[in-house]
């Protein structure tokens, strides 16, 4: 079954199989990057990753859509507006500390706006955090490490 066209059909830009091994490198990895020219269809596949994922983590999934600054306080505080989150304690050293107790998917849309000092942030939150994984979409891959990456 394809699911190529979605801006078509409705359906997903991957096939099925693509779909299947995504959300397993999903489980077993840390950091994934979902690559490609086109925002849209980057988007659409991480938001269904993280949809279809959401029970496999105690704390759920949380999707930020990267701004502008791309700063690691914007970061931190989009994480606390997402729906379902607790709230996140002020400061990006308290988040960073109440993240790494977590077992949850982060999904990062339009993870290109990053900046130097929030990539570092986030190196440092996986090797505080056993539990987190990444989930990234961007052109490039997220550049935090060892990370697969799943070309659109």
């Amino acid at each position: 079954m394809m699911m190529r066209d979605h801006r078509t059909s409705g359906t997903l830009p991957a096939t099925s199989t693509e779909l299947s091994a995504l959300l397993t490198a999903v489980r077993r990895g840390r950091v994934l990057t979902v690559t490609g020219r086109s925002q849209e269809p980057r988007s659409t596949l991480v938001r269904d990753v993280a949809r279809r994922l959401a029970s496999n983590f105690c704390d759920g999934t949380a999707v930020v859509s990267v701004g502008r600054e791309g700063s690691v306080g914007e970061l931190v505080s989009a994480l606390g507006c997402v729906p379902g989150m607790p709230f996140l304690p002020c400061g990006t050293a308290n988040a960073a500390s109440w993240l790494a107790e977590r077992d949850m998917l982060l999904v990062l849309d339009d993870s290109d706006r990053l900046n130097p000092v929030a990539l570092d942030w986030l190196r440092a939150l996986l090797a505080v955090a056993p539990g987190l994984r990444i989930l990234a979409a961007g052109r490039q891959p997220l550049a935090v490490g060892q990370g697969r990456v799943h070309h659109l």
